[in-house]
């Protein structure tokens, strides 16, 4: 058994500074002790009259709290080892965002713009509803969908936070052309849930009423539930732009006369009347909670989520023992015991130190499955083999043990035994060990078919091909399990081995069991580098979109 990985291994210092503190208050208030006792007389005379734990030596005391203070420093530092599933129950419904990209949403008469409260009332919605299915557009003169509906919230939050006018390939704003689009995206879903289109805009649309209408009617007949949810003020403000140069201006229209953009609510309430929805006005306070009231009258599914596999913590196999140790020390130096003589006093030193021994020995493995896993780490893997196969023939049957034996006469070349063992215990073992001994029963096949030649080789590689495929249906994406699988078709194309044994140069599978795991990458390192792509992916959609310019509309306005 082996740690992967530590939340915090700078706290392991203390289960090595805690042992040797308790030790040294330990020694220093047993002398102090001493020195006050010698006040009321000789030593010796003044022993008689106490419990004989008054001045029992510290080195016993010393060693409960030092294993005390380290299994406790090691549960501080949260170990993790095992893979568990994170599997996430949630129930939602499918959802469309429409989000009015025009430049009119660029005004600043909501602070910090129009189109930055639409950002922060999208986050809030999804942070209450984490179990819906999302799916992204953006409208001006033009509807584009960004996303579809999805449970992937990493690809929502990259192209929300690069939403601008930019993304756009026409200026303009066209309410009834998202409304269309978003509708025509959920009649293509199948989940159950039911639907719904929740546009964000500031009602500043270029149109006719009609045809907004229409499209509002369409999508009623559709089942999609509409939300309206407005943004700006009347008395409006100028739209705030960047000049050829870079210099900060004002949108001008056609005649050269400053833009002054207006919230206007008459299209957005038609639409939502003529689709029997709900319309949620500019001046309302938490649009996002009106936006989740207007659906949660909707039916909802249930969805299990995978969440990915985790190490699984493990600090309570620490905190346990040092908990039982704490105890024991309570109950011994609590005793009040009898007065002894030395002699008696040296007999019962040596049955406490049995008594601790045993307590200890009965939460550790035999001693010859720790002496092998030593000597695996060690390289002598004659030796490894050796205890551990005693471990096996002394009746521990158990899969890990089988596992870790066979592990061992692979590395000394002893693969036919190895894979019987392996075979014997295939379909016995837990998912977790049934994958490492599958690999590790394809890897003693590739090292045989390597070693042999004409069809006992070809039998060999077959058998490699067939445990790495269920390893890979299992793992797709274990790259160790691919490398090994592409070696065997190779050699198996080849039509043979060739010579000798040897090591083979395919990885070994990694393992918790085995004495020498290969090291894997933990989880926050993982997680640190998927956010650094992440980043990387959002700067470069965000330079793509920088550089697009939206093109003028047919007639009429581009704000």
């Amino acid at each position: 058994m082996s740690i992967e990985w530590l939340e915090m291994p700078y706290l392991v210092a203390l289960a090595i500074v805690l042992p040797l503190v308790f030790a040294l208050l330990l020694r220093r208030s047993y002398r102090s002790r001493a020195h006050r006792l010698e006040r009321f007389g000789a030593l010796d005379v003044v022993r008689r009259l106490l419990p004989a734990s008054a001045l029992s030596g510290t080195g016993w005391r010393a060693v409960r709290l030092g294993l005390v203070s380290a299994f406790a420093g090691v549960a501080l530092a949260g170990p993790r080892w095992g893979q568990e599933r994170s599997v996430v129950q949630s129930s939602g419904v499918d959802v469309v965002l429409a989000v009015d990209a025009s430049l009119s949403m660029l005004a600043q008469d909501e602070k910090p713009s129009r189109l930055e409260r639409v950002k922060q009332e999208i986050r809030r919605l999804r942070a209450m509803s984490p179990g819906d299915r999302v799916g992204l557009l953006a409208f001006a003169g033009r509807s584009y969908v960004l996303t579809p509906i999805t449970v992937d919230g990493g690809a929502l939050d990259l192209f929300l936070d690069n939403l601008d006018p930019t993304i756009v390939g026409q200026g303009g704003s066209s309410i009834a052309s998202a409304i269309t689009q978003g509708t025509s995206l959920l009649s293509l879903t199948k989940s159950g849930a039911d639907r719904a289109l929740v546009v964000f805009s500031d009602g500043e649309g270029f149109e006719p009423q009609d045809e907004l209408v229409t499209a509002a009617k369409k999508a009623a007949d559709n089942n999609v539930s509409l939300v309206t949810v407005g943004f700006g003020t009347p008395q409006g403000t100028t739209i705030p732009i960047k000049d050829p140069n870079g210099a900060p201006t004002v949108k001008r229209d056609e005649n050269g006369q400053v833009v002054v953009t207006r919230y206007h609510p008459e299209l957005l309430q038609s639409a939502a009347t003529a689709a029997n929805g709900t319309f949620i006005p500019a001046e309302a306070t938490d649009k996002a909670t009106r936006i989740k009231s207007a659906l949660s009258r909707l039916r909802t599914v249930a969805r299990s989520t995978q969440a990915g596999e985790l190490l699984a913590p493990r600090y309570q196999w620490f905190l346990l023992p040092a908990l039982l140790l704490l105890w024991l020390d309570t109950v011994l130096t609590g005793r009040r015991g009898r007065r002894r003589r030395a002699a008696a006093s040296a007999e019962t030193a040596v049955a406490a130190a049995l008594l601790v021994a045993v307590s200890v020995t009965a939460c550790t493995p035999p001693r010859e499955a720790m002496d092998g896993a030593a000597a695996y780490t060690a390289k002598d893997y004659r030796r490894a083999a050796q205890l551990l196969g005693e471990v096996v023939r002394k009746g521990d049957q158990s899969p890990g043990a089988i596992y870790n034996y066979a592990t061992a006469l692979i590395a000394i070349d002893s693969t036919v035994a190895a894979a019987e063992l392996l075979e014997r215990v295939a379909g016995h073992t837990d998912a977790e060990t049934q994958y490492r001994v599958r690999f590790n029963g394809g890897l003693a096949h590739l090292i045989n078919g390597r070693a042999s030649q004409g069809d006992s080789a070809s039998e060999q590689f077959k058998a490699a091909l067939a445990a790495y495929k269920r390893v890979l249906l299992q793992r797709p994406d274990d790259f160790d399990a691919k490398w090994n699988y592409e070696l065997a078709l190779e050699r198996q194309k080849k039509g043979g081995g060739g010579g000798g044994g040897g090591q083979s140069n395919a990885a070994p599978a990694p393992s918790r069991q085995e004495p020498k795991p290969q090291p894997t990458l933990a989880q926050r390192q993982a997680e640190q580098l998927l956010g650094s792509a992440q980043r990387e992916e959002r700067d470069v959609q965000s330079k793509k979109l920088k550089q697009n310019r939206p093109e003028p509309p047919p007639g009429g306005k581009d704000w």
